[in-house]
């Protein structure tokens, strides 16, 4: 349903989510603990900077956090500049634009399905993805732990 760039955005900023409020990541360590090209995830948590959803500081102890509370962050804020969700998305045939004015065959039935992914994505919050996620612990926080506990 979303293109491959707001999916990456989205993982990106779940794992952010998960991380300590005044933690910075960078980009490689999440690239690593996600799958991401490096390159491109870089280019998406910037534009994500850019666009007010994270927040960057450059310098070793740099990197990505979310710009405000996972809470008030709603995923249509995370997946908007990356993938048309609103009017005059994609048409699910490949047609330019899709929309009343200029249905495709599938518009009618599509339609429905389309605004209930609006819907969510403006409804959902990213906290509430991190609440619904499956236990997994970050190797990051244990590795960061037992440097504590053993210093």
């Amino acid at each position: 349903m979303l293109n491959q760039t707001a999916e990456y955005a989205l993982r990106a900023v779940t794992e952010l989510a998960g991380q300590g409020p005044d933690e910075f990541v960078q980009a490689s360590e999440l690239s690593s603990l996600l799958g991401i090209p490096a390159n491109y995830l870089s280019k998406i948590l910037h534009q994500l900077a850019g666009a007010g959803v994270l927040e960057s500081r450059r310098g070793p102890r740099g990197g990505f956090r979310l710009a405000a509370p996972a809470a008030t962050l709603a995923l249509l804020r995370v997946v908007e500049p990356f993938d048309s969700i609103g009017e005059g998305r994609r048409c699910v045939l490949g047609g330019a634009v899709c929309s009343d004015r200029t249905a495709c065959a599938a518009h009618e039935r599509w339609k429905p399905i389309s605004n209930a992914m609006h819907d969510f994505l403006r409804e959902t919050t990213v906290a509430q993805l991190q609440h619904d996620k499956p236990a997994r612990r970050s190797t990051r926080r244990k590795t960061r732990v037992s440097a504590r506990a053993s210093g």
